[in-house]
């Protein structure tokens, strides 16, 4: 099923849902959701009481307002906007005090207020409050390879009419750029093999954030793909943006705008050629471009590889021998007690664990990723957000 955006009803809805199928402890389930439990608490209420319709948002006005602006100065006010449609609240306000300044005449705050409700002026939209948003905490990168960031630069089409898809992978903290490659496609393939170079000649990061787009993530279970579970086999935890929000990796965009007007106005006639144009422009944004982030240093400056080696095999998954370890089959199901649990086709070959967490309810592992619980009563599998 593929992401999409929630409003905060859709949100207050999944709470509700999550608590109702009691597989979370209320605690963990504020957490998973950034809210207090008072809050937590104020929902579930509103929907004992009144049923889904009390999850709706309620008007905050107060039922007296001793300071609301006189009908008659809301005219006056008004009537000067629609003769001067291009002045703001300010101008307004100083052109009704000079005029007859000994009234009372509202802040300009009221005063844009009263055109926001006249429909003057148009209303910002509002995002649901972060607090709301099912999006994960961002990891911080405060030293060299704590965080990669990967994406693929818009393609574009050569000189000689094939397509280019620039895949770019950056370190976070030093903003040294690791790999620039012209591919031919944004397959699994080759995406694997340039990530797996520059692991040879960096070593290993702590994390790779990316976009929820394939072949980085996948729309099933936790947002799995076959090139994120390479990822998580070699101990490097993954981090998504949340949908829609590419400023959730503003560097790395910032990026791709200089890499595309220094590169690709107009694109190389050949990919070979496109790609020396790539390699130019990665030794002099590493060695020779200032960079503002960095008090005008040079990326070079402050990065350093990893000292985690890219080993030649993904190391063997070692679980507690208290939990029930489970090979995926090629259709991304399990064996179990009384039916098969789907996963992910993505796990294919992998092997998981369940650990039992409290009656009937038990926690599905991949590695040291907690990916799902399995509530046996209902026979639900419930995914879990990954920190």
């Amino acid at each position: 099923m593929p992401w999409r955006g929630m409003s905060t009803m859709d949100l207050r809805r999944a709470f509700v849902e999550d608590y109702l199928s009691e597989a979370f402890a209320m605690t963990e389930l504020c957490e998973t959701y950034q809210i207090s439990r008072k809050t937590g608490y104020k929902v579930v209420g509103r929907f004992e009481a009144e049923g889904w319709a009390g999850l709706a948002d309620r008007s905050r006005r107060p039922h007296t307002a001793p300071h609301r602006v006189p009908p008659t100065l809301v005219a006056a006010v008004l009537d000067v906007r629609r003769r001067k449609p291009d002045w703001g609240a300010r101008k307004v306000r100083g052109w009704l005090i000079a005029r007859q300044p000994n009234r009372a005449w509202p802040s300009r705050s009221a005063i844009h207020a009263i055109f926001t409700r006249d429909g003057s002026v148009r209303r910002p939209s509002r995002r649901p409050s972060p607090s709301w948003r099912r999006g994960q905490g961002r990891r911080l990168a405060t030293a060299p390879n704590d965080v990669w960031t990967v994406d693929f630069k818009g393609d574009f089409r050569l000189g000689n009419g094939a397509r280019c898809y620039p895949l770019t992978l950056r370190d976070l903290a030093s903003r040294y750029t690791l790999r620039c490659e012209a591919l031919d496609r944004p397959a699994l393939a080759p995406t694997q093999r340039g990530l797996e170079r520059a692991f040879a000649e960096f070593g290993l990061p702590a994390c790779i954030r990316s976009d929820n787009g394939e072949p980085f993530a996948g729309p099933g279970l936790a947002g799995l793909s076959r090139l994120n579970i390479s990822w998580l086999r070699l101990g490097i935890a993954v981090e998504q943006i949340d949908p829609g929000r590419p400023d959730q990796n503003g560097s790395h965009e910032q990026f791709h705008r200089v890499l595309k007007a220094r590169t690709a106005r107009p694109p190389a006639a050949t990919r070979t050629a496109q790609q020396r144009r790539f390699d130019t422009f990665r030794r002099e944004y590493n060695d020779e471009r200032p960079h503002e982030a960095l008090g005008d240093d040079v990326p070079a400056q402050h990065y350093a590889p990893s000292p985690r080696p890219f080993p030649r095999r993904p190391p063997r998954l070692e679980y507690p021998g208290h939990w029930e370890p489970r090979r995926v089959g090629p259709n991304g199901c399990i064996a179990w007690r009384p039916h098969p649990i789907f996963l992910s086709r993505a796990l294919a070959g992998q092997w998981v664990a369940l650990e039992e967490v409290a009656d009937d309810l038990w926690t599905v592992h991949f590695g040291t990723v907690p990916l799902a619980r399995w509530v046996a009563r209902t026979q639900r599998l419930r995914a879990l957000q990954r920190e």
